[in-house]
Parts: C-alpha cells; structure tokens; sequence
C-alpha cells in the first residue's frame, strides 16, 4: 500500500497543476459531501463504478487534508487504536459505546 503522505501530496499538486481549488476549504468540504452522494448513488443502483466513486471520496478527503496540514494516515491509525480499545454494549438492539 502506498504511503498516505505520499498520497495526499500527490492529490494536492494535481490540485494545483490543474487549477483546483486549494484556497476554499469550506468547498472543499462541499466536493467531498458531494463525492460521497455519488458513491452512495453508484451503491443505491448497484453501478459498476462503486469503487472509483469511492477512490474519489479518497482523494478529496486526501487533498482536503493535504490542504489543513494533517496527516490523514497517522490520524486514521490513531482512531482506529482509539476505537478498538472502545466497549460497546447492545441495548433494545442498538449498539451503544459503554463510557
């Protein structure tokens, strides 16, 4: 697998060899919202390009944190270990995170 870092790199000079927005974050936001409702829409009606409307989620959420100066890899990896550690209980069929 390739290096998050590398990734969001690569994302955010495509952004800026293209011409796209890199300044708007609230855009930003909005393209990522509007990516994830196709990705919902390729799953909805069982499209074939599910995964690539995916990738596109990616890549967005990448730039967007190439953007903010965040390492989108280390902080995955820290919510991850942090929601492993989590209990959670069922509760009238609902999972419920124990505090």
């Amino acid at each position: 697998m390739t290096d998050l870092k590398v990734l969001q790199r690569r994302v955010y000079e495509n952004k800026l060899r293209q011409g796209f927005n890199v300044t708007d974050i609230y855009m930003e936001f909005c393209y990522t919202h509007g990516e994830l409702s196709e990705a919902f829409e390729a799953y909805a009606k069982n499209k074939p390009d599910l995964g690539e409307e995916l990738a596109d989620v990616a890549i967005y959420l990448l730039g967007l944190a190439e953007i903010l100066g965040i390492d989108l890899g280390a902080e995955i990896l820290n919510k991850v270990e942090k929601n492993e550690k989590r209990k959670y209980v069922q509760k009238n069929g609902v999972t419920q995170r124990m505090e």
